[in-house]
């Protein structure tokens, strides 16, 4: 026995001397190694696509970052990257927290610069912290006061928060990912308005009647009339307010055709992102002086009586008290991210699908605002968009060609549905198909009308990096790119070219952008669904004001967007939730502030 401990000890000691050589090693490699100073390349791919940086390392320093290309969302991955970058050049390490809401951009870009301190020839461990290094710094107080406090930064929270300072409110904006925009930023950014200038002098007749008609029949006639017709009445006003007052640009002689909507209605941002709204509303809320707090999360509604006084949030795992003389704006999105709630609404919406919405659509504003008895409306009406990117779940803008003519066909090279129908329908016929995906065909005649593989050069090139889109001459080329029999396909855009010239489809009775698909360099891209928007949330009136169980007004709480429920039944037409949430986020900012 007492040789068995002796030898027991020994291997111990000597384990521990190994592993005390080896540190000794590793320290004294690490010291001695001789890195050329320079700027290396490394590339790995983000949420969006290819990712290329280029390191510079001075001194056994990373001394500069610079981001070569990227894919990434302007606003969301683009600010996680700049995040990225600071705190890995201020702290010499790529030991760095992922930025919140961004984990995919940010494990790409951590990667990228990875990869190019690999190609300097050092090793990595010279810049690796034994800390993982932290992106917040945190508030400094615990307790802040406003006129109005909103929760939320996309694009209701801001319309909101910019009408309250425009009345002279002092404002706050809370929001909880690291960046503001929300699905907004991420979004097409088109905006559906009846009697537009576009419209007019492209002679195209609308009115607030055909807005509303097309709205309830769109949603099975379900929505709340009240609100819809809120929504036509202030449509156009909206518009105006974003363009001269808030200097949001728009494609002057552009307009998209939604499924549903029964003229060419939605104007277009330049850009073809909502990005473009996000940005011009946050530099004019930063003007009006309003306090935009990120990393910041909604926690609880302050109800102490009757009337909601504040917002209980958390920065950094601090707990902190923001009160509100006026009132709150509840405009955090909804939930088409959130697996388990979408669940918990509607079982058929589980993890087979993707989403298309931004990591923070968690549901969590609707929460907080039934735990102080607010009524929910149509929490079981959950929309996927049905021509996203396939492996990511990511809305493709480039599929937008659907709207100027392009067709879907299934694995065998057959038109299955109404390309112009609704969201829905569309979904629901790609995810009764094999594989549950399809694929869009289109040639120069629809290229030409849409110019999205133009307008969106970076997703265009990404789609035919991946192999989830193919360019080719001819509709055999197209059909081999994805092992569809040539002649199913090549016989099914014959026919669809036949109907085109008849201006009828028999088939599925196709009812708007009859685009013929004759021309070269033709294309293919394979699409599937993904969630999109919730259309339930917290009951609203038409002054924006939040409804409690009992039908009667929470004095305090207003609530626009997403968050809401009621204005599109059980189907939101493209091009309105833009207008939502402009058209909300105004009279909840407007009535919070006059509160």
């Amino acid at each position: 026995m007492k040789k068995i401990i002796q030898r027991i000890i020994f291997g111990a000691v000597l384990l521990l001397g190994l592993v005390a050589v080896a540190n000794v090693t590793t320290q004294t490699v690490q010291a001695s190694t001789k890195v050329k100073d320079g700027t290396y390349v490394g590339t790995s791919k983000g949420e969006g696509g290819k990712l290329k940086v280029a390191v510079t390392i001075k001194d056994k320093k990373i001394t500069d970052i610079k981001t070569v290309e990227s894919h990434e969302t302007k606003g969301l991955g683009s600010e996680a990257s700049e995040q990225l970058r600071a705190a890995i050049v201020a702290h010499n390490s790529v030991n760095v927290d992922a930025v919140s809401g961004a984990s995919k951009s940010s494990e790409g870009y951590l990667d990228a610069v990875k990869s190019a301190v690999k190609q300097s020839g050092a090793p990595l461990s010279m810049f690796m912290s034994k800390k993982k290094i932290a992106l917040s710094k945190g508030l400094k107080k615990s307790h802040y006061t406003y006129d109005v406090v909103v929760i939320g930064g996309g694009g209701a929270g801001l319309s909101a928060a910019v009408t309250a300072a425009e009345n002279g409110a002092k404002v706050a904006v809370l929001e909880k990912q690291p960046n503001v925009g929300g699905n907004t930023a991420v979004s097409g950014g088109e905006f559906n308005v009846p009697g537009s200038d576009i419209q007019k002098r492209k002679g195209i007749k609308d009115s607030k009647a055909q807005f509303v008609s097309d709205t309830l029949k769109g949603g099975d006639n379900i929505a709340d009339p009240a609100l819809v017709n809120t929504l036509a009445d202030n449509a156009l006003g909206a518009y105006k307010w974003l363009k001269s007052d808030v200097g949001v640009r728009f494609h002057k002689n552009e307009l998209l055709q939604f499924g549903g909507v029964s003229v060419p209605r939605a104007v277009v941002p330049v850009g073809g992102t909502g990005n473009e709204i996000v940005q011009k509303l946050l530099t004019k809320a930063k003007k009006l002086g309003v306090k935009v707090y990120t990393s910041t999360k909604a926690t609880a509604l302050i109800k102490p009586a009757d009337r909601v006084t504040g917002v209980t949030a958390t920065n950094t795992g601090k707990t902190v008290t923001f009160d509100a003389k006026k009132g709150v704006v509840d405009a955090a999105g909804g939930f088409a991210a959130n697996v388990n709630m979408r669940m918990q609404y509607n079982k058929k919406y589980d993890a087979t699908y993707k989403t298309t919405a931004v990591a923070g659509s968690q549901g969590d504003g609707i929460v907080i605002a039934q735990n102080i008895g607010a009524q929910l409306v149509d929490m079981k009406q959950i929309q996927t968009y049905p021509t996203s990117n396939p492996e990511t779940g990511i809305i493709s803008y480039v599929a937008d060609s659907r709207f100027s003519g392009a067709i879907l066909v299934n694995q065998a090279g057959k038109r299955f549905v109404n390309e112009s129908g609704r969201r829905d329908d569309i979904s629901n016929a790609i995810m009764a198909q094999p594989g549950h995906y399809a694929y869009l065909v289109w040639g120069q005649e629809v290229e030409k009308l849409g110019k999205t593989t133009k307008t969106y050069k970076k997703e265009f090139k990404t789609l035919k990096s991946d192999k989830l889109l193919f360019e080719k001459n001819s509709i055999k080329g197209l059909a081999k790119s994805f092992d569809i029999d040539s002649k199913t396909l090549v016989n099914t855009v014959d026919t669809f070219n036949g109907y085109v010239k008849a201006k009828k489809d028999p088939d599925f009775a196709k009812s708007a952008a009859f685009t013929p698909i004759k021309k070269g360099q033709f294309y293919i891209e394979k699409v599937a669904p993904s969630t999109h928007h919730t259309m339930g949330g917290i009951k609203i009136n038409t002054q924006a004001e939040a409804i409690n169980t009992n039908g009667q007004v929470i004095p305090g709480l207003y609530a626009a967007g997403e968050v809401t429920g009621g204005i599109h039944g059980t189907n939101r037409l493209g091009g309105n939730a833009i207008c939502d949430i402009i058209v909300f986020g105004r009279i909840a900012g407007k009535n919070v502030s006059q509160n």
